[in-house]
C-alpha cells in the first residue's frame, strides 16, 4: 500500500511555518516521506520573507494563548537555531515607548503581562530612554531584554536542507481530491498529480482557499492587510528596535523602528487593506480575490467598527509626509527625505464572519488533513514550536491510517 501513495505527508506551503513542519515531522518519524509543494521559485517569498525580522519575546499576547506559548519558547529556540547553523542573528532587546499619557496604563498592562509570561521586563524613565536611544522620544518606556533579529529567509532555507523532504518549487496547487479512506490527490497547475495518506496545508494567504478545495469548511475568511516599509536614510538616529504602545483592539503592533541584522533602519509596517492577496503596492489588483475578501461579512463589519483607525492608516499609505508625522511620535528628528520606500509585506489575517479579528494561531482539522488557518507574527518566531504542534497532530493522523 506504501507504494501507491507518493508520500506519506504533503506540506502544501514552502514558507518557514510549513518548512517547520516537515523539519518537525522527519525529526520525530525518521523515515517518513515527506513532500513540500510551493508555488513560488524558492522558499519564504510572502509573510516569511517580508516582515521586520525580529525574534518576539511574548511580551504582547495573552498568557496561556499559543501565541504567548509559541513566541517565548520559539524565541529561545529561534536563536539556538541560528547559532547551530551559522544563521546571522542577535539579542538586541527592545524598547516599547508610550508617548502620550493616555498610553501610560496600556503601557504598565504590557508590564503585567510580560511578568506572567516570564519575560524580564525593565521600566524606563525619560532619561533611562535617551540611555538607549538618544533621539527616541518617550514618556516612559519598558524595556524586553529578550527580543532579537535575525534572517528568517535563512532559516527557511536552512529547516527545507534539514528537513530531508522532497521540496517541490512552482507547484501551485489546482486541486484536491481529499478521501477519508484513502488520502488526498492533489494536482499542480502543470498536471501532476501527488497522492498522500496526509495532508497539510500551510499555505498562508491561501490557506482558506486550500481548506474550501480539500471540502473542508474553515470558518474564516483571510483578509489581506498590506504593510508598508521604509528605509531610514539615516541610521544613526537609531541604535536598535523601538516600539509604539500597541492598540489592544488591534492584532497590528503598530509603525516601528528596526535596525535589522543588515544594519539598516526600517520603518513600517502600517496596515492597509490589500487589493489581492499578494497585492504589494495599490497597482496590485486581483478582482476574484478582492471579491472574496468584499463578500465575506466580516469585512463589512471590520470596516463599520474601524474606519476611523482605518482611514488614518490609509492616509498615512498615500502620503509621505503623513507617514512621517506619525513616525516623529517616536523619532522627532525624522523628517519626508530621510524615508526611503522599500519592499512591503501582506498579513495573511484570519476573519471570522462575525468581524472578528482572529487573535491567535487558530489550527484545524479535517479527515486526514491539518489546516494552519492564522498564523501572521508572530509565527516566524514560533516557528519552531508552531512546527511540532502541526507535526503531532499529521502523525497521528498518519498513525490512524
Amino acid at each position: 500500500m506504501r507504494s501507491t501513495y507518493d508520500c506519506d505527508v504533503l506540506v502544501i506551503g514552502g514558507g518557514i511555518v510549513g518548512l517547520s513542519t516537515a523539519y518537525a515531522i522527519t525529526r520525530a518519524a525518521p523515515g517518513t516521506r515527506v513532500t513540500v509543494l510551493e508555488k513560488e521559485r524558492g522558499p519564504a517569498r510572502h509573510q516569511t520573507g517580508r516582515n521586520s525580522g525580529v525574534i518576539h519575546s511574548g511580551v504582547y499576547y495573552r498568557p496561556g494563548s499559543l501565541k504567548a506559548q509559541y513566541a517565548t519558547r520559539g524565541a529561545t529556540e529561534m536563536v539556538k537555531f541560528c547559532a547551530e547553523y551559522g544563521i546571522a542573528h542577535a539579542v538586541t532587546g527592545k524598547l516599547i515607548v508610550a508617548t502620550e499619557k493616555p498610553e501610560l496604563p496600556r503601557l504598565h498592562a504590557l508590564v503585567q503581562r510580560g511578568r506572567e509570561n516570564g519575560i524580564p521586563v525593565r521600566e524606563l524613565g525619560p532619561t533611562q530612554i535617551a540611555e538607549y536611544e538618544p533621539e527616541v522620544h518617550g514618556l516612559a518606556a519598558i524595556h524586553v531584554g529578550t527580543t532579537g533579529i535575525c534572517d528568517f529567509v535563512a532559516v527557511a532555507r536552512q529547516l527545507a536542507e534539514a528537513s530531508g523532504a522532497e521540496i517541490r518549487y512552482g507547484a501551485e496547487v489546482v486541486r484536491i481530491d481529499r478521501r477519508p479512506a484513502l488520502g488526498a490527490a492533489v494536482r499542480t497547475a502543470d498536471g501532476t498529480i501527488v497522492r498522500a495518506r496526509v495532508l497539510v496545508n500551510c499555505a498562508g494567504l491561501h490557506c482558506d482557499e486550500i481548506a474550501r478545495l480539500t471540502g473542508d469548511d474553515p470558518g474564516m475568511r483571510i483578509v489581506p492587510f498590506r504593510g508598508e516599509y521604509y528605509t531610514l536614510a539615516r541610521p544613526e538616529l537609531v541604535r536598535g528596535l523601538v516600539y509604539p504602545v500597541p492598540d489592544p483592539a488591534f492584532p497590528f503592533l503598530g509603525v516601528h523602528l528596526t535596525r535589522g541584522i543588515d544594519g539598516g533602519v526600517h520603518i513600517g509596517p502600517n496596515a492597509v487593506p490589500a487589493l489581492a492577496r499578494e497585492g504589494y503596492d495599490w497597482s496590485v489588483v486581483r478582482p476574484r480575490e478582492l471579491g472574496s475578501t468584499l463578500s465575506w461579512p466580516g469585512s463589512w463589519r471590520i470596516a463599520r467598527r474601524h474606519w476611523r483607525y482605518g482611514a488614518g492608516e490609509l492616509r498615512r499609505s498615500l502620503s509621505t509626509a503623513a507617514f512621517t508625522t506619525a513616525v516623529r511620535r517616536l523619532l522627532p528628528a525624522v523628517a519626508p527625505e530621510d524615508l526611503v520606500p522599500a519592499a512591503a509585506g501582506v498579513r495573511a489575517q484570519a476573519v471570522l464572519r462575525d468581524g472578528t479579528l482572529v487573535d491567535d494561531f487558530l489550527i484545524k482539522e479535517g479527515p486526514r488533513t491539518v489546516h494552519v488557518l492564522n498564523a501572521p507574527s508572530p509565527a516566524a518566531t514560533a516557528s519552531l514550536p508552531i512546527g511540532r504542534e502541526v507535526a503531532r497532530r499529521a502523525l497521528a493522523a498518519l498513525a490512524g491510517t
